[in-house]
């Protein structure tokens, strides 16, 4: 544990620098560049809002900012994993020619895209402030459910980043895996209907559910749910200490398969 720190604080330098290169090329040939993060999530919105709020006639007022919380949050859990699925191919030169410590390349592509979601969250800002959801105390909670879902996603992510390398077609399985994720997230439906038909487990199976459901309660102004508070850090702290096992137990075999 004491060699993984010194790494990191010898190695953070180039940690950061190709945070920055996967935020430039992101956005690389984009008239709008970074302005994409925030007008990407709002076009989603509206879409959603107009979608499940006018055929299905959704009453709620608030509704754009239920959308928006859950969105953003699946968001960067979707795009976080994924991208770490392929961190490891994708720097296969570079591995092949230069000893930096592995887990580079997969944690750069999980904080760059943690950073964007992080400057995403301006449009909730906006929307929050547009349709007049008050601000409580409550919303320095939303840090707790923030941080446990990206050690949540660091987790899953140096997993995949493993498992990639040896099986491809776990790439295109978990894309798969996202879409069940993304619909058992409640993200444009009220979870409360989930249940009375029988289903609510699949909703409290999910983390990623347990997260989005707490960054609501700051949002709207509500206490925290404790229960599922407690399972998203399980969870997400299990699959953390599994990926990096994982991670440090197979990285040496990477230079055979890539």
């Amino acid at each position: 544990m004491k060699q993984l720190f010194n790494n990191f604080k010898k190695y953070k330098f180039l940690l950061n620098e190709l945070v920055k290169k996967d935020i430039k090329l992101k956005y690389r040939r984009s008239y709008l560049g970074i302005i994409w993060t925030l007008l990407e999530p709002l076009l989603t919105m509206i879409v959603l809002s107009i979608v499940f709020g006018g055929f299905y006639g959704k009453s709620d007022k608030q509704f754009p900012v239920y959308i928006l919380t859950g969105r953003l949050l699946y968001a960067y859990f979707n795009n976080g994993t994924k991208a770490a699925c392929k961190s490891i191919r994708s720097h296969a030169s570079m591995i092949k020619k230069v000893y930096v410590p592995k887990y580079i390349y997969p944690m750069s592509t999980i904080l760059s895209n943690f950073i964007i979601f992080l400057i995403s969250l301006l449009v909730l800002i906006g929307v929050a402030a547009y349709y007049r959801v008050q601000p409580t105390w409550y919303l320095v909670q939303a840090l707790i459910p923030l941080v446990l879902l990206l050690v949540l996603t660091t987790g899953v992510g140096l997993i995949l980043s493993t498992l990639c390398v040896f099986f491809r077609d776990l790439e295109y399985l978990w894309g798969v895996a996202c879409m069940f994720i993304m619909y058992s997230s409640a993200i444009f439906y009220d979870p409360a209907k989930v249940v009375k038909t029988g289903y609510g487990w699949v909703l409290e199976i999910n983390p990623i559910y347990a997260a989005i459901c707490n960054f609501r309660h700051s949002v709207y102004g509500e206490p925290m749910d404790m229960q599922k508070l407690q399972y998203l850090l399980i969870v997400s702290i299990v699959s953390c200490v599994v990926g990096v096992i994982l991670f440090y137990k197979k990285q040496d075999d990477f230079i055979l398969y890539i």
